[in-house]
């Protein structure tokens, strides 16, 4: 047998149990989803038969939806944000700080991840809230005569998202400015450059693929999050996946719903896609 055709199979039978995966578990289901899209709303029953494009008409030309979507996007764009100002000192502090207090502060970053997100949503409800530990010390301390809206609004919304995608932020941006060499900064710090100058030309640049990775895993959890915005937002301010759940689970609308669901991930990816470009260019020209 030809030497180069057997390590070929091989190299196919190694990959065949990842692509059977990914297939069953991803594509299949998103092919279903794009399918039962574009099916006819059912009078009692998820669909009926026959396919229409009447689901997308509805979407574009309801301006709720479309306000609906924008909102959501601005939600994961602003909880990306917090992260990354909140998550890249943390992050500067693991890579670089001391070897005996790395270890807690690493524990510290990955004690979330060890609590269940309905848990962690319904603690930022009891922090939140009217009668919450944030308005009872704003109240005593004579900051404030009234609580604080602070629930069932967006600024929650972003609070907890924050919090409970914060690590996700946190572990490639360490993980990227781990592998600066820390030469380059002494380098040009005997070369007269600030501190500002320091960052803004080695440190920046070089820990682009860590900033572009978690703000990516940052803005796409922060899209797809349904928990934390149902429990923290209530009926008041709701995004896409609330509103997409409540179509599929309420209304019993399962065409519909499939269509927004595949909107908020079409746009989602569109802008994924260009933010990708956008700081790829920016980190090959620097």
């Amino acid at each position: 047998m030809n030497p180069l055709a057997s390590k070929k199979r091989a190299s196919l039978l190694l990959i065949a149990p990842a692509a059977l995966l990914i297939f069953f578990f991803l594509v299949l289901p998103y092919l279903t989803i794009v399918v039962m899209s574009f099916r006819v709303p059912g009078d009692g029953t998820p669909y009926a038969p026959g396919f229409t494009t009447g689901n997308y008409l509805h979407f574009f030309s309801d301006s709720f939806f479309l306000q609906q979507t924008f909102n959501t996007l601005m939600i994961g764009a602003i909880c990306t944000l917090v992260c990354l100002v909140l998550g890249f000192p943390v992050a500067w502090q693991l890579a670089r700080g001391n070897s005996r207090l790395r270890g807690i502060a690493y524990g510290i970053v990955l004690s979330p991840l060890l609590v269940g997100i309905v848990i962690r949503s319904y603690g930022w409800t009891i922090i939140l809230g009217n009668n919450g530990m944030i308005n009872r010390t704003l109240i005593s301390m004579g900051l404030v005569d009234r609580p604080v809206g602070l629930m069932y609004n967006t600024l929650g919304i972003v609070i907890a998202l924050s919090h409970v995608f914060l690590p996700f932020m946190i572990l490639p941006v360490m993980a990227a400015i781990q592998g600066i060499d820390p030469s380059l900064e002494s380098a040009a710090r005997s070369l007269g450059a600030s501190r500002a100058t320091i960052f803004r030309r080695i440190i920046l640049p070089l820990s682009m693929p860590g900033i572009q990775a978690g703000c990516i895993l940052t803005f796409v959890l922060s899209l797809s999050a349904y928990v934390t915005p149902a429990l923290i937002g209530g009926s008041k301010v709701k995004t896409m996946a609330v509103t997409v759940v409540d179509t599929l689970v309420d209304t019993f609308q399962w065409p519909f719903g499939s269509a927004l669901a595949l909107m908020l991930a079409v746009t989602g990816a569109v802008i994924v896609v260009i933010f990708a470009r956008m700081t790829r260019m920016k980190w090959k020209a620097a």
